[in-house]
């Protein structure tokens, strides 16, 4: 029941920060650009004057594989960044307000306060990430061809586990420095490190998660999933539990020693 209530809690605070609103329609916005302004390049390009004369351009036939991965290459930069904006306070701002003092004088688990925002705002971000893929996923079928159904729900679920480890750092800063910005900075300079340490060990450390948009696109090209997919996905989730569970220890012993 406490879990429950403080969970409705969330959701009822984002749907009055119009969050309901306003990052569905920038996750959309993000994942459909690149689909749409490939497709419609050579007439943008017309409408603004043309290329001068004797130059041309030559753009490639492109796959819907393809295109799903410019979707999936912009949410992994301008979608991340929007994901740490909306988490960047979600606990740091509270114990910076003294709100979350007041929360947990009262018989309230620091499991179920942390494990309810951090599910909440998994919702938004996950219901986020849905809607903008099934509109770049029907621009895709419309103006590039056929992709099935379930290579978009594939593609959701992997890369939904991304995201969910990207707002569980931020969680995760989130108790252990009261200052939003720093929450913020933290969070991005942890997702750029990972992504640096997998790219030159990438040899060794083939379950990265960094490793999931490729293996998805190998997934979409060869039409299987991948045992490599599925353990990337695997050490995913085990890192998220992980750091989860760092989560409600560090702010536990801060509170307690406060």
């Amino acid at each position: 029941m406490q879990w429950s209530t403080l969970f409705k809690k969330e959701m009822l605070e984002n749907w009055r920060n119009k969050k309901w609103i306003w990052v569905p329609l920038v996750i959309i916005l993000i994942a459909i650009i690149d689909p749409i302004s490939n497709y419609y390049l050579p007439q943008i390009i017309e409408s603004v004057g043309g290329m001068p004369e004797g130059a041309s351009i030559d753009l490639p036939e492109f796959t819907p594989a393809d295109v799903v991965m410019m979707s999936l290459g912009q949410l992994s930069s301008l979608g991340v960044l929007v994901i740490v904006l909306i988490s960047m306070g979600i606990i740091a701002g509270e114990r910076k307000s003294g709100v979350s003092e007041l929360i947990l004088v009262k018989p309230v688990s620091y499991q179920n306060y942390i494990t309810a925002k951090w599910a909440a705002l998994l919702v938004l971000v996950w219901g986020s990430l849905f809607l903008g893929m099934l509109a770049s996923w029907y621009y895709t079928n419309i103006l590039f061809g056929h992709l099935s159904l379930l290579a978009f729900l594939q593609i959701v679920f992997f890369y939904g586990l991304w995201l969910t480890l990207v707002v569980t750092v931020s969680i995760f800063y989130n108790t252990l420095f009261k200052t939003p910005g720093l929450v913020a900075f933290l969070t991005i300079i942890t997702i750029m490190l990972m992504s640096i340490i997998t790219q030159i060990f990438g040899h060794l450390l083939t379950w990265s998660p960094v490793h999931l948009s490729s293996y998805i696109h190998e997934m979409l090209i060869t039409g299987s999933i991948s045992s490599d997919l599925v353990a990337t996905g695997l050490v995913t989730i085990v890192i998220t539990i992980i750091l989860l569970a760092a989560s409600v220890f560090t702010l536990k012993n801060k509170e307690l020693g406060n």
